[in-house]
């Protein structure tokens, strides 16, 4: 159990981490000239994270778990911070202080993703846990959300002659959009332990959407490096939301892991 904590800890950190640096430079990269002190803060951000990056290479599984409460509350930190300046940005956007080529729907995702990590660490140092049938659903809305907001990111990024791929991109847009309104409705039910075949039925339906999108978003990425298409996504953008629809589908097989082993 301890090494769980350890492991899981570590593999959090290691995934958002990265996540919450790359969103600095994608913020950075959506302001203008004028805005040098936003910028400024967000170079801050990337150098916050790149040193978390650092100090968790010095960790293994091994390590003992203070350690890594001690590390999770400092990560902690730096993700409340990151969030903070997020809808700080948010703020600025929406009354329209400052003009960025960042939509306002794309600030408030990478809040709500700072927000998720800060919360996983904390739920980790605290050891608590969630009802599975709850925690299922709950990540699931998530994560959903998620999806459907790259899409539609990635419709309004390619250039508008890229007809056939921007067709797409909002058909999955549209699907995920009504998985997330399928996840809501199923959360306010709060099924219970007997209703597993549900689950598994939802989370059968989620992961064949999930694994149509990643790999939409692999040939958009293998794509936009090769030059082959028109559109304003940077490559690393590409790559970042693919990771992300790949972590998707390793938390649904987390799930269904425990579903069948009853845990």
């Amino acid at each position: 159990m301890v090494n769980k904590f350890v492991s899981q800890s570590l593999d959090e950190i290691r995934f958002w981490s990265r996540i919450m640096k790359e969103h600095a430079l994608f913020l950075s990269l959506g302001f203008s000239y004028n805005d040098s002190k936003l910028i400024q803060e967000a170079q801050h951000y990337i150098d916050v994270f790149e040193k978390v990056e650092e100090q968790l290479s010095r960790y293994s599984s091994n390590t003992d778990p203070q350690v890594i409460r001690n590390f999770n509350s400092q990560v902690y930190q730096s993700a409340v911070s990151i969030w903070a300046y997020k809808r700080k940005v948010l703020g600025l956007v929406l009354r329209c202080e400052v003009r960025s080529n960042n939509y306002p729907l794309l600030v408030d995702h990478i809040s709500r993703e700072a927000a998720y990590f800060a919360n996983r660490l904390k739920e980790l140092n605290e050891g608590r846990l969630k009802p599975l049938p709850e925690a299922i659903i709950k990540e699931n809305v998530f994560f959903l959300k998620i999806m459907a907001d790259h899409a539609k990111f990635i419709g309004h990024l390619l250039d508008p002659s890229e007809r056939k791929l921007v067709a797409q991109a909002r058909e999955f847009s549209h699907d995920f959009d009504q998985l997330v309104f399928q996840a809501i409705d199923l959360d306010s039910m709060r099924p219970q332990s007997e209703t597993k075949p549900i689950l598994d039925q939802f989370l059968d339906q989620n992961r064949v959407s999930v694994v149509s999108l990643r790999d939409f978003k692999k040939t958009a990425r293998e794509l936009i490096e090769a030059c082959k298409i028109k559109s304003n996504i940077h490559p690393l953008l590409a790559d970042h939301t693919f990771r992300e629809a790949e972590r998707f589908l390793a938390i649904i097989d987390m799930f269904e892991d425990k579903l069948q082993s009853g845990v």
